[in-house]
């Protein structure tokens, strides 16, 4: 029994020391992964800053080409909706 009071104690700060090694080991290399990573999101990011101004230039582009879309579509449903009802208007004056 004395012996296991003297021999478990050294593995357990043995083994406490070893776990405390790999925590160190895991630490800094997390460090470093977290910084190659930073590294790239700069990179990424820098990359669609110097987009932002083709997006932009497509942004106002198909803003344009919708409204004159949008008055090409106004313009023809009101000739079509005058046609309709000028037929109709006529249709009762003739009865």
């Amino acid at each position: 029994m004395e012996f296991w009071l003297s021999f478990l104690p050294i593995v357990i700060y043995l083994l406490l020391i070893a776990l405390l090694t790999i925590g160190i080991i895991l630490g800094i290399k997390t460090i470093i992964t977290m910084n190659k990573l930073e590294k790239v999101v700069d990179n990424v990011n820098e990359k669609v800053e110097s987009l932002n101004s083709i997006f932009s230039i497509i942004d106002f582009t198909t803003d344009k080409i919708a409204s004159f879309t949008d008055k090409v579509v106004e313009v023809t449903g009101n000739l079509f909706s005058k046609i309709l009802f000028r037929k109709k208007g006529k249709d009762k004056v003739d009865e």
